[in-house]
């Protein structure tokens, strides 16, 4: 009964946007909004029970209603004809905020200067879970973009409609959610770069496909003991096999030149797992294809 009641309330939410009366905050770089989108990942009547992991519950109420999308806007962003945007996702036991503070990811996109606005929404708040919710779900990445994109509309924050390029960007378990996204997200043809934080635990055949069909930009990052290292190796292997151009950077320090070596690289650092975010977000996004503002 309670998720047949769950069900209709999230069909009702489905005829919202974002509503949420808008409000900015100056930080270091920029501008903040916080935001709430039906098309967020959560709430997901798959989790309208909670969540169970080694024994550990994850209630409902806590840890997967929350709607929240994350909107940065850097001092530095010039309107276009078309808007890029770059979505982050977090990981396990994060949040937005949590995530945003431990790695500095607003100063990091700010410092990079590249034209674009940082989306980041909400998934499995602080949980040990890797579901993407309503995101692995056919269209829903779509119908998030024409939200946000809506939304900065009638914020006059840009004059078009229409999303440019889309950097997908995340940590640990966002593995799953992004790959949904690549797969099924119904812009795959505008998502030009996918950059992983220690985070190629699973679905490595939607990465691959989108590398070979899309010709997507890939910066793998992996650490020796996050469990990201064989999948990584035989990422590259199967590349190698195929023919396709990738390079592989041994160390903790790649300079941006590195790392516009290839459309492909993997690196293999000795770090800790979240270790890698900081500054390797920042150098990802001064190395990718999309415009810098001087």
């Amino acid at each position: 009964m309670r998720k047949m009641v769950f069900i209709l309330v999230l069909l009702i939410m489905t005829s919202l946007s974002m509503c949420k009366s808008a409000e900015w905050t100056a930080v270091s770089g920029g501008r903040l909004s916080i935001q709430s989108s039906s098309n967020s990942p959560f709430p997901h009547p798959d989790r309208a029970q909670g969540h169970v992991y080694n024994d550990t519950f994850f209630s409902f109420e806590e840890h997967y209603n929350d709607s929240s999308v994350a909107i940065f806007i850097p001092d530095h962003f010039d309107q276009t004809e078309t808007t890029n945007l770059v979505f982050y996702f977090h990981g396990w036991g994060n949040s937005i905020h949590k995530s945003i503070e431990k790695f500095d990811l607003l100063q990091q996109f700010a410092d990079s200067r590249i034209n674009a606005i940082f989306v980041f929404p909400e998934g499995p708040k602080n949980a040990s879970d890797s579901f993407g919710g309503r995101l692995e779900e056919p269209e829903i990445f779509k119908a998030l973009v024409s939200d946000v994109i809506v939304f900065l509309n009638d914020e006059k924050e840009i004059r078009t409609f229409d999303p440019g390029n889309i950097i997908l960007a995340g940590h640990s378990g966002a593995y799953r959610v992004i790959s949904s996204i690549l797969n099924r997200g119904g812009l795959t043809d505008k998502v030009s770069e996918v950059f992983l934080f220690d985070a190629l635990y699973g679905q490595v055949e939607n990465y691959t496909h989108w590398l070979e069909k899309y010709d997507g930009r890939l910066i793998n990052i992996t650490t020796p003991n996050g469990g990201t290292l064989r999948n990584s190796f035989e990422l590259m292997d199967d590349l190698d096999d195929w023919g396709i151009d990738n390079r592989r950077i041994e160390g903790n320090v790649a300079s941006v030149e590195d790392l516009q070596t290839s459309k492909i690289i993997s690196i293999f650092t000795t770090l800790g797992h979240s270790e890698v975010i900081n500054p390797f977000f920042k150098l990802s996004l001064i190395s990718s294809e999309l415009e810098r503002v001087n």
